[in-house]
């Protein structure tokens, strides 16, 4: 059971294109359009010299999400969340940051097993997934240890837990 979404700070202005693309059921337990915005916001609050404000946040299926992380990562599996950032031509500037896809039968059964609020899991997803957008990877030890810690102050700035505390 998912709990109402609090009242989240609005941090800086980021215009979120929210598809849902997962049955009506599921549909009940996704954040809102606000939510989204206020997330993403929050990176980009730390983040003044971003090259954009907008991004779409596509909620999926397992299906959706396996074929996709298959086809650009060479995982043949479904994934909580993928990043595809927009690559401008030459001298365009849209204000495009790009696409984030998120699976949610991945998350919610993550928050389940993690014993996470899916609103939190949801705001970590998203927080996480901007990162990749800006550039941030955890390929390394080094990166990740950047990545993270980020995270955890933009995820804090909402009132949520460190998301990769030992639980």
């Amino acid at each position: 059971m998912s709990r109402p979404e609090r009242d989240i700070p609005s941090f800086s202005d980021a215009v979120v294109d929210r598809q849902v693309a997962v049955s009506a059921v599921d549909n009940i337990a996704l954040p809102g359009q606000p939510a989204l915005a206020r997330w993403a916001g929050g990176v980009l609050a730390h983040h003044p010299d971003a090259p954009g404000s907008e991004l779409t946040v596509r909620f999926v299926t397992a299906e959706e999400s396996r074929a996709l992380n298959r086809d650009y990562r060479g995982r043949d599996k479904p994934t909580n969340v993928l990043s595809f950032p927009f690559e401008a031509p030459p001298g365009v500037n849209l204000g495009l940051l790009g696409d984030l896809v998120i699976c949610h039968a991945v998350v919610a059964d993550e928050a389940q097993s993690q014993r996470k609020a899916l609103a939190d899991h949801y705001a970590h997803m998203v927080v996480h997934g901007t990162l990749h957008l800006l550039g941030y990877d955890h390929v390394d030890d080094d990166e990740a240890d950047v990545m993270e810690q980020l995270e955890r102050e933009i995820l804090a700035g909402f009132g949520i837990a460190d998301p990769y505390a030992a639980g």
